[in-house]
């Protein structure tokens, strides 16, 4: 995903974290990219680290090992989450707890091999960000606990039997992604008055994408537009549709959930040089140049999920834990983003807009 490719340090010895901290401080970069910089140095840190933990640790003193499962290409918002939320329940990094962070680079059938790692490793949790990630930690355990974030149908699924109840060996912060998609659609028509033809590009074995193109298709219905579906098979074949998109073949892109074959950093890195709008799901996009989002604000969903990890910790069984949802929402508009592409969004939307990119 090159719109979104993070830099790492190089960690060889747990000598060189405060060289490797020393360095960030001097890049000059925002405060969220700075918290996912600091997360891939401590993820590296800890790789190196796990054989030193096994040699010296008393196992009830220990420091508890947190294995994440992860199918992106770097820290998503929901880790960075998840650390910053542990920190505020009075976690210290190092003495209480070390994140270790298997990446999969958008390779969902490395999954499996990666939470088997995980497990071989003897971690005490396993945390998912993804329903993928989810799956693939209980295929590969149904011992350890297992927290996962950002799932939007927990229960069809089959990661667990109730919201109350999950039941199993874990529990985790339920998204509105599906319940959220003919909204996101109505508020693109609302910035894009002549929107009428949406391309909708997805992964054509990914059953979560075959419920949003559902549910996509009936809202554009409703709203009077047309909803232009694009399954494809490969990365390479998502990276042709959009560069052989042309400017009047459709008058927007919606983003399909992340992360499966790249799609999103593919529609994030053409589109704007085509000057077509996309609109996607979480604010992490328009962050990183995007033109608008509307859904979960996913960073609160890992600090949500952090509250989950705190009760298992503190003893409880994630099968006893009940399922919560992340109801933060945010609309965001990369008004930067707009101008570049000549657009001008009426003052009332931006109005709607939680946050506006200037």
């Amino acid at each position: 995903m090159s719109g979104i490719r993070i830099k790492h340090y190089t960690v060889r010895q747990d000598g060189d974290m405060r060289m490797a901290m020393r360095t960030l401080q001097k890049v000059h970069i925002g405060r969220a990219r700075h918290r996912l910089l600091l997360v891939t140095v401590l993820t590296l840190a800890v790789s190196s680290m796990y054989p030193l933990i096994r040699a010296y640790a008393d196992d009830r003193k220990r420091p508890v090992r947190i294995g994440v499962l992860n199918e992106s290409w770097g820290p998503t918002p929901q880790d960075v989450g998840l650390r910053d939320g542990l920190t505020a329940l009075g976690y210290q990094e190092d003495r209480d707890y070390f994140l270790g962070i298997r990446f999969t680079q958008g390779n969902r059938a490395a999954l499996p091999a990666a939470a088997r790692e995980l497990v071989k490793l003897g971690v005490d949790l396993i945390f998912t960000p993804t329903d993928h990630s989810a799956k693939a930690a209980l295929l590969a355990t149904s011992q350890i606990p297992i927290v996962f974030a950002t799932s939007s149908d927990p229960i069809g699924e089959g990661l667990v039997q109730s919201f109350p109840r999950p039941g199993g060996n874990i529990t985790g912060v339920a998204d509105l992604a599906l319940e959220l998609g003919p909204k996101r659609l109505q508020l693109f028509q609302e910035i894009i008055p002549n929107l009428r033809r949406v391309l909708f590009p997805y992964d054509a074995s990914d059953t979560y994408a075959l419920k949003e193109a559902e549910t996509y298709r009936r809202a554009a219905r409703q709203l009077g537009m047309e909803l232009v579906e694009k399954p494809v098979h490969t990365p390479e074949e998502a990276q042709d549709v959009l560069s052989r998109l042309q400017p009047g073949e459709v008058d927007g892109v919606l983003q399909p959930r992340c992360c499966s074959m790249n799609i999103p950093g593919f529609v994030l890195d053409i589109m704007p040089s085509k000057r077509i709008p996309a609109m996607f799901d979480a604010a992490f996009w328009p962050e990183r140049g995007a033109f608008a989002s509307y859904g979960q604000d996913f960073y609160e969903t890992g600090r949500q999920a952090a509250r989950l990890v705190d009760k298992i910790l503190k003893g409880q069984k994630p099968s006893e834990i009940p399922v919560e949802v992340n109801s933060k929402l945010e609309f965001v508009i990369n008004l930067k983003v707009a101008k570049a592409m000549g657009l001008t969004i009426a003052p009332e939307v931006l109005f709607q807009a939680d946050r506006i990119i200037r």
